[in-house]
């Protein structure tokens, strides 16, 4: 019999994986008074396995970068010493891009830059770079796309542009947004190493709504960016709408990818509503409601189900750590 593609050894750049069965980041809340605590290492210690690639939740870079409740930080090195690959994040969610002065740009690269820093010094192995969801490296050119940008956008990126001579002002709109993000990758590559960093893309939504089709184009260039650039892998959400609007939880359009795919040469991650035969994938809410999905695909079991009420509540223990393991479906409460 021929061995499950999703179960088969894989070497990431130094990292030799086991298997193909990621646990992405996966927002819990959890973190109070924006530190890790005991419970959030008992999470991630019950899906850690050897050889298994997990990447932590959201973790704001910044004092400003905090849009959700009880997110854990890396801005300050008391941040680190107690909380895998970690996502970096700025969040800002629900509305245009924040009026920001020309100086405020420069400063949410360094932000990232200092994140990373601290990410690696607490001991993890890697960065993983939100540039997805309309969070704020994506966000610019979200909206952009479906035209809510105020006119000071436009006059704030000639002016950061223009102020290291990298460019006269007469690039496009498009390609100052987009250099807001290659601007954080880079400088997260000069941090910490290409070899330690990923980055997270949407190019099929942008925050809560479908994007459009220059957000895909606006994505692709940012991918070949990121080739240049030697990143380590690209990990991309698939659409989860079908095309009629049903929504059977597969991707609309099966080969919507491709050109991602082709554009980038290291480990390509994706992520959106597979199953055990669709290997080389993310799981998120598989892998969030059960600790063991490797084992559980190897045995052919049945994964547990999620209680999504208790996705973002801040309880330590239920619907966090409480999903039992294969063969211990009876303790569940």
């Amino acid at each position: 019999m021929e061995p499950t593609p999703l179960l088969t050894p894989y070497k990431m750049g130094k990292f030799n994986l086991a298997h193909r069965v990621v646990l992405p980041p996966v927002t819990r809340c959890r973190s109070y008074e924006n530190m890790a605590q005991p419970h959030n290492a008992l999470y991630y210690q019950q899906r850690a396995a050897p050889g298994v690639l997990l990447i932590a939740e959201a973790s704001a870079v910044s004092e400003t970068a905090t849009g959700y409740p009880r997110v854990p930080g890396l801005r300050l090195t008391h941040h680190c010493h107690c909380w895998l690959f970690n996502l970096l994040v700025h969040l800002v969610f629900d509305g245009p891009p924040p009026r920001l002065e020309t100086e405020d740009i420069p400063q949410m690269v360094t932000d990232f830059r200092v994140a990373a820093r601290n990410a690696i010094r607490a001991g993890f192995d890697g960065v993983e770079i939100h540039a997805a969801n309309g969070l704020l490296v994506n966000q610019f050119w979200f909206w952009l796309d479906i035209g809510r940008v105020d006119s000071s956008l436009p006059l704030l990126l000639d002016r950061y542009n223009t102020k290291d001579g990298l460019s006269d002002g007469s690039s496009s709109l498009e390609d100052r947004c987009r250099r807001l993000a290659t601007d954080v990758i880079a400088a997260v590559v000069d941090e910490v190493g290409a070899h330690r960093v990923g980055v997270r893309l949407s190019p099929f939504a942008g925050g809560h709504t479908d994007s459009t089709d220059a957000g895909e184009a606006h994505s692709l260039q940012l991918v070949r960016s990121m080739d240049k650039l030697g990143v380590l892998y690209c990990h991309v959400v698939e659409p989860r709408m079908c095309a009629d609007g049903e929504g059977d939880g597969k991707p609309a359009i099966p080969h919507r990818l491709s050109p991602f795919r082709e554009a980038f040469r290291g480990t390509f991650i994706v992520n959106g509503e597979y199953d055990r035969e669709e290997g080389d994938r993310a799981y998120g809410r598989l892998f969030l409601a059960s600790p063991d999905p490797p084992e559980r695909f190897r045995n052919k079991a049945e994964l547990n189900k999620y209680d999504r009420s208790t996705f973002y509540t801040s309880d330590p223990v239920v619907g966090y750590t409480d999903y039992p393991f294969l063969g211990q479906e009876t303790q569940v409460a």
